[in-house]
């Protein structure tokens, strides 16, 4: 007896239907707003590095559900995600991101202290495996944010799992990689994704869930 196939019910993605759930979203304040808009404006080829904008709230929204006070963000770009998280935080709440590039985090740092919250923001600019290894061992981070170079995402996984605090959540951006991960032949960033999303259903340390939201996304609890 064969499985019938599951039923689609994705809707098609129209300019009206995302703008839609833009709009039933809570809104992004002016920073969050001009930061987007600043980002597109000054690195019109990179801008797509940036989360989502519907990312920004549900960042926020899981920062809030798991009390967060310790966050930790591998990959800062412009500091569009940073910024939705260390607005979530408590005044004496803490987010290391971590970055190379000190063009691309100098407009976060702009928008850090225009919305008020720079003193939340430890900005580590080196290589993140370094600054995650050198990170205290003893389980503390109560949320992570993985959005940076794929081909280390594994790498990042295994640094920051026993790190994290039970009940913990490892968000990570981009699980479909535009797709391409449905292709076992994949190469490249869509190789390294596609190993990562088997790394982490195969880690019995977490329970995760993949959810089609933006490019993808995979939200880990740990256990």
């Amino acid at each position: 007896m064969t499985t019938p196939a599951p039923r689609d019910k994705r809707p098609v993605q129209t300019a009206e239907l995302y703008r839609y759930v833009l709009d039933h979203n809570p809104p992004l304040d002016p920073v969050l707003r001009d930061l987007v808009e600043t980002t597109r404006a000054r690195f019109p080829e990179r801008a797509g590095l940036q989360s989502a904008q519907e990312q920004g709230p549900l960042l926020a929204f899981l920062a809030r559900l798991v009390g967060a006070r310790r966050i930790v963000e591998v990959g800062t770009f412009t500091g569009f995600s940073a910024l939705a998280l260390a607005q979530a935080l408590p005044e004496d709440g803490t987010l290391i991101t971590c970055d190379v590039s000190e063009e691309w985090t100098a407009l976060g740092r702009e928008a850090w202290a225009r919305a008020g919250v720079a003193d939340r923001v430890d900005l580590r600019l080196a290589p993140a495996l370094e600054t995650l290894r050198a990170l205290p061992a003893e389980p503390g981070i109560d949320l992570a944010y993985l959005d940076a170079d794929k081909e280390n995402y594994i790498g990042y996984w295994e640094e920051l799992v026993p790190r994290m605090r039970p009940g913990g959540l490892i968000v990570a951006d981009n699980v479909l990689f535009h797709g391409e991960v449905a292709d076992p032949d994949a190469t490249g960033a869509a190789a390294a994704i596609r190993a990562f999303n088997d790394h982490v259903s195969a880690d019995r340390r977490t329970e995760a869930v993949m959810l089609t939201v933006a490019d993808g996304v995979t939200i880990a609890r740990r256990l």
